[in-house]
């Protein structure tokens, strides 16, 4: 049987075209956009980084603001269009009701010459538990996006703002 997914998607408009907003997400210093939102955590920083964070197969250990440590590795790469990546290795709470995620970013040019950035993460639960990630964890993480991708949409505007400077 198929292991069902839970998917949690937010969108959001910047102004410079797709080529070169992909760059900046994905060099994004992520303690900028993951300040944590109440009980989900913060992350601090980052280690064990195998490479510069473009291409497929590298990977890296967020490190936790509640003590813990995930691990990523970027798994497709399409610049400027998307790029994906799979998360494991959870061991707070939420390592006891999913297995890991995988996260995608996509970027489309808008009608006027911006970039629609889409970021889906989609949560592996457990066995049973996937009503309860559905009803819980899914619409808190659904806010802890929202204001990641606002610091993300900040971010690019900064750095496109001092890069026209």
């Amino acid at each position: 049987m198929a292991q069902r997914l839970v998917a949690v998607t937010v969108h959001a408009t910047a102004s410079p075209d797709p080529a070169t907003v992909h760059p900046i997400v994905m060099d994004i210093a992520l303690p900028l956009i993951f300040t944590g939102f109440g009980p989900l955590p913060a992350v601090t920083g980052v280690r064990d980084q195998t490479g510069s964070w473009d291409h497929v197969g590298v990977s890296r250990r967020p490190v936790l603001s509640d003590g813990t440590t995930v691990f990523e590795q970027i798994t497709s790469c399409s610049p400027p269009d998307c790029f994906a990546y799979e998360v494991s290795g959870l061991t707070n709470v939420l390592g006891r009701l999913v297995h890991g995620a995988i996260g995608s970013w996509d970027f489309a040019r808008t009608a006027g010459g911006g970039t629609r950035i889409g970021w889906t993460y989609a949560f592996r639960p457990k066995r049973f538990r996937t009503l309860l990630v559905r009803l819980l964890i899914a619409p808190a993480w659904r806010l802890y996006m929202r204001r990641a991708l606002a610091a993300t949409r900040r971010e690019v505007g900064r750095q496109t703002a001092t890069t026209a400077e």
